[in-house]
């Protein structure tokens, strides 16, 4: 299995499930990112600025994602309805710099799209890209207590429950108390 590179990444990877791709944002989503992240619970429960503004948008798919992937330390992929190409949400795993050979998942989804399975589908290949072409030895997933509809994703993708972190995860200067669990290359043979 080889490691998630420390050196620059040739190129972005796609992801396909049975209903979604999983590529790189690109120019032409731009618009419903921003659209997207207007939405008050991907500001509640994310660290994306607010206000949103579409600059915002444009700092995400131009340099956030294309650096990431350019260096292999936050790989962001925009989650596509595989029938219309909608934007149903993102996902990423960022390199925990404390932690070698560890990497933080994340995700938000579109407010249309949520309810629909879709989150969790997505969620599930992100995790198996990571821990088994990524060759991450552990895959950690963060989220503020009360965040009931991520850790329910996590849950159905195989995460296992670690505990609460007190004062841990920091959101526009606000340390908030966190939940955290964990997915091993092993827990996907479970």
């Amino acid at each position: 299995m080889e490691a998630l590179p420390t050196e620059p990444a040739p190129s972005p990877v796609t992801l396909t499930t049975e209903r979604l791709v999983l590529r790189a944002p690109r120019e032409e989503d731009i618009d419903a990112i921003f659209a997207a992240c207007q939405d008050t619970e991907i500001q509640h429960w994310t660290v994306v600025p607010v206000p949103y503004r579409r600059e915002d948008a444009e700092f995400f798919v131009r340099k956030l994602a294309v650096d990431g992937w350019r260096t292999g330390d936050n790989r962001i992929w925009g989650v596509y309805e595989r029938g219309t190409g909608a934007l149903v949400g993102a996902q990423g795993i960022v390199l925990r710099a404390d932690d070698r050979g560890a990497g933080e998942i994340g995700w938000w989804a579109v407010k249309e799209f949520r309810g629909r399975g879709y989150t969790t589908e997505a969620a599930r290949a992100v995790a198996e890209y990571g821990l088994r072409e990524g060759g991450l030895r552990r895959l950690q997933w963060l989220a503020y207590v009360g965040n009931e509809g991520s850790r329910a994703v996590a849950e159905k993708v195989g995460f296992r429950f670690e505990g609460t972190m007190r004062a841990y995860a920091e959101q526009r200067g606000v340390f908030h108390d966190s939940w955290v669990a964990s997915m091993l290359p092993a827990d996907l043979e479970d």
